[in-house]
């Protein structure tokens, strides 16, 4: 059976870092986990999400250095989170609408969890490329 909610298909427990965290610290914990995604927390409670790509963009191709802090960098603003009876498809078009690839998933003020486009195509279609990438275990 297909699933049909975020909880069935989202990575449990995702990696996280504090505000006051180095961009280079969140770097390193992301290397170590082999993820591409850390959620940023301020006392327990969510304030962004960081990925390899706002690395990327925001520090790497900026010039910033490493010892930024994750609160100038990650995604805070507005962020858009999901709770675990979502529905994949609301899940699916709140990525499209808001550009995203990853969307944390909360449960009252914790973080329970990441959506990513990959788990989505994975669930949809196991037999696309995009699928394929996805559930190999060096990108999970």
């Amino acid at each position: 059976m297909m699933a049909s909610t975020v909880a069935q298909i989202m990575a449990r427990d995702p990696e996280s870092v504090t505000a006051d965290a180095t961009v280079g610290d969140a770097a390193q914990r992301m290397r170590d986990a082999d993820t591409g995604d850390v959620v940023v927390l301020d006392s327990d409670r969510l304030v962004g999400i960081l990925t390899d790509r706002d690395i990327a963009v925001r520090v790497v191709a900026e010039g910033r250095a490493a010892s930024t802090g994750v609160r100038e960098v990650c995604s805070g603003q507005d962020l858009t989170t999901v709770t675990p009876d979502t529905s994949i498809d609301a899940a699916a078009q709140l990525m499209r609408e808001k550009a995203v690839r990853r969307l944390p998933v909360v449960e009252g003020d914790h973080v329970v969890g990441v959506v990513s486009i990959g788990d989505l195509a994975i669930e949809r279609d196991e037999r696309s490329a995009l699928a394929d990438i996805s559930a190999t275990e060096a990108n999970r």
